[in-house]
């Protein structure tokens, strides 16, 4: 399980490595309260953060293939549960491959959805 997971992960990171990117002045994130089933969906510009529930979600950055905006969208997301000092995520996702970084919680699901690129 981790030897194909670590496989994955490298696989995506040549992929990516592979493609010019650019920089967005901001990003569509989702999050899902899994006990009440309702999905929010939070824009954020660059260093700016949101709050649905008890979840703080700050876009870092976000970055797309130059070659085609649309096609998807790499966000690099710090959130914090409640007032905790660490983080319950920290680090990239991958609008297109939800689950090679996702955060692991009880109660709510985050993800990216595009980069704002007008």
């Amino acid at each position: 399980m981790l030897r194909s997971l670590t496989l994955a992960l490298s696989l995506a990171a040549t992929t990516v490595a592979a493609q010019e990117v650019s920089s967005a002045s901001g990003g569509i994130v989702r999050v899902l309260d899994k006990v009440t089933a309702i999905t929010t969906d939070l824009e954020l510009s660059e260093g700016a953060s949101g709050t649905v529930g008890h979840l703080t979600v700050q876009l870092n950055e976000c970055r797309y293939p130059a070659d085609n905006p649309l096609s998807d969208a790499f966000g690099e997301l710090v959130i914090h549960y409640r007032d905790e000092a660490q983080p319950v995520f920290n680090g990239w996702m991958i609008a297109s491959a939800p689950a090679l970084n996702a955060m692991d919680h009880p109660r709510y699901d985050v993800w990216m959805l595009r980069c704002i690129t007008s």
